[in-house]
């Protein structure tokens, strides 16, 4: 297990909402001891003392129900150095020895071929990791470039390209709930589903994030790697094993089996929108365009909706929908499962059989079956849930990522063919968008989202 963890950004957003609380959950869960060491590097030249500081305010901030032993092995475990990412000399002293290290490339994505550039410049002792953060590449032709690079530099197996969503309760109790149970796996299918939802809507606008949105949006945002990588575990045949091999060819098979679209498809089955000015429960939100940092010529979508379709056997017939969006009326995170309706309801007219749903909650955490039942006066119907709350995780996501990373496992980590798969469903919607088939709606913040729906 790799004991050092070198993060470049490391005084950024990302280290410490994220990787700080990761690393102490990690510590209160007994997966590391005092020979675990956290080097946070950034260009900004900090002293020891003001790097404490900042450690233990986002340590308040975001793990504050983390146990005291825990925190404090975190900030004893912590320290900072200053470091050009364009310095073959700065990375160097980062990972002095011949012991491997893990490199938690915590930047944007337009810097991650630059640090790949230098780190194998600095070389890197035999059995070091590289993680990288999505997006993976800006486009198609980027990650191709992106996976070359990092070829030269570490074995395939030694990448991360990690993706949050993967290591969340509610995503890893979909293969649960498929492939340990034989009530759903006889009907995860096209004869029995009619269509699936993939479902990211947030109430959250901008937050400040206009130096990396604004450059992203929400298609390549969360489309093309959360929604889609959801889409892979809902889709896929059931693998041997769920080792790195075997599960990430079976997502690698649903991504080259998704129909691409093309510019005929895209004005009906896909939907694009950016949110003017509105409010939000009681807060009053200024549009997209007036946000700190936002260029509008940039033409940035803050709402995207695509439909899919597998040509594979299992599902042929099935639609999948994946949306996303910013600044709406409510948050709603889920995979939703419609199934067919029944062929016949033999009960009269009084009352409706509404076809079952089955959600997966994404945030909060749970998981609810929508039926239909007999009501309470003879020959009536009525919808019954069932929910259930899911088990309390041991680690939080990012937690069970860095462990992933520090002990070797990449069965949640995105292989080199599949992020470049990934790209290229998106590749025809980005050509479209950047040629105006498809307008961009504009929609009041607090609303549902755009009013053109797609089909």
């Amino acid at each position: 297990m790799i004991t050092r963890l070198v993060v470049l950004g490391g005084t950024g957003d990302l280290a410490g909402r994220y990787l700080l609380p990761g690393v102490s959950a990690l510590f209160a869960n007994g997966h590391l001891d005092s020979r675990f060491e956290m080097v946070c590097a950034d260009r900004k030249g900090r002293s020891e003392e003001q790097f404490q500081q900042w450690v233990a305010t986002q340590l308040d901030r975001h793990a504050a129900d983390a146990p005291a032993t825990a925190r404090k092995a975190t900030e004893a475990a912590t320290r900072y150095r200053r470091a050009d990412i364009q310095s073959s000399e700065d990375v160097a002293r980062l990972i002095p020895g011949d012991e491997p290290v893990a490199i938690y490339l915590a930047l944007p994505p337009a810097l991650f071929p630059t640090a790949v550039t230098t780190l194998h410049e600095a070389g890197l002792p035999a059995g070091s990791r590289i993680v990288l953060e999505k997006p993976f590449g800006e486009d198609l032709a980027g990650a191709e470039e992106l996976n070359r690079l990092l070829a030269d530099l570490v074995p395939e197996q030694a990448v991360f390209r990690v993706d949050h969503f993967l290591a969340m309760t509610t995503v890893q109790n979909l293969l649960g709930s498929r492939l340990a149970n034989r009530i759903l796996e006889s009907v995860w299918n096209s004869a029995h589903i009619a269509e699936v939802e993939i479902i990211w809507e947030e109430t959250l606008t901008l937050e400040g994030r206009a130096g990396y949105y604004d450059y992203v949006g929400a298609l390549k945002d969360m489309v093309q790697n959360h929604l889609l990588q959801l889409l892979c575990l809902i889709a896929m045949e059931p693998p041997i094993t769920l080792s790195e091999r075997d599960l990430r060819d079976r997502k690698v098979d649903v991504l080259r089996s998704i129909r691409p679209l093309t510019d005929a498809d895209i004005p009906r089955r896909t939907s694009r929108g950016r949110y003017l000015a509105g409010s939000i429960g009681e807060r009053d939100v200024p549009s997209y365009v007036e946000e700190h940092g936002v260029d509008p010529q940039r033409r940035t979508e803050t709402f995207a909706a695509v439909e899919l379709t597998i040509d594979s056997w299992r599902w042929s017939g099935t639609n999948f929908v994946l949306r996303s969006g910013k600044a709406l009326g409510s948050d709603r995170k889920e995979v939703a499962v419609h199934f067919r309706p029944v062929p016949h309801i033999p009960f009269g007219h009084q009352g409706t059989a509404a076809p079952d749903v089955l959600r997966f909650g994404l945030d909060p955490e749970c998981l609810s079956l929508e039926l239909t039942t007999i009501g309470p006066t003879v020959n009536t119907l009525e919808p019954l849930t069932l929910t259930a709350q899911m088990h309390p995780p041991e680690l939080p996501a990012y937690g069970r990522l860095l462990l992933d990373v520090l002990r070797g496992d990449p069965s949640l980590a995105i292989r080199a063919d599949e992020a470049e798969q990934a790209w290229r469903v998106v590749t025809p919607i980005l050509s479209a968008w950047s040629r105006n088939l498809v307008p961009l709606d504009e929609y009041p913040a607090g609303t549902s989202g755009p009013s053109r729906p797609i089909r």
